[in-house]
């Protein structure tokens, strides 16, 4: 749990399922598990601060560097705080042939925010991303672990609504 600004430490629970993800390597090669440890950390916090990758880091004996490079690589990682529904919009190709940039259009509108941007009210945040895997059903959206296909610009006004009510 982040204690201060100045420090960041796993809950007792998240500590253990870290340790538990460690022993999956062999001895020496503890440093595998480095994407788990990330993931741990966004789970807790809802984002991934740097003194939590330092954290990891010294968690796996690692360069702080190393555990850097791998949470700003992926896109899975939330490098800043985020609202409490993420939504991410798929870009490639399909989900662009299907119209994509309607729905995205659509999230602006409603939501009053550009791409990686929050709303005031830290419920919505809005990035884009690289194929959500859904090809057949784009365009595509996911918002935090669920996944929303077949969209229209009336979906995403659905969408918004519900999630705002909730």
């Amino acid at each position: 749990m982040v204690e201060k600004e100045d420090q960041f430490s796993f809950t007792s629970i998240n500590l253990k399922k870290a340790k538990g993800f460690m022993k999956m390597y062999p001895k020496g090669k503890e440093s595998g598990a480095v994407m788990q440890l990330l993931y741990l950390v966004q789970e807790q916090v809802g984002w991934i601060p740097e003194l939590a990758m330092r954290y990891v880091a010294d968690l796996l004996n690692v360069p702080h560097m190393r555990v850097y490079e791998v949470a700003n690589f992926y896109t899975m990682y939330n490098m800043n705080p985020v609202g409490k529904y993420l939504i991410q919009v798929c870009r490639t190709t399909p989900c662009w042939l299907c119209n994509s940039e309607e729905i995205l259009d659509a999230f602006k509108k409603r939501l009053g925010i550009d791409i990686g941007e929050t709303t005031k009210d830290n419920l919505f945040t809005l990035t884009e991303v690289e194929c959500l895997g859904t090809c057949v059903n784009a365009p595509v959206v996911q918002i935090n672990n669920d996944f929303y296909e077949n969209l229209t610009p009336e979906k995403v006004e659905d969408i918004i609504t519900k999630l705002s009510n909730e």
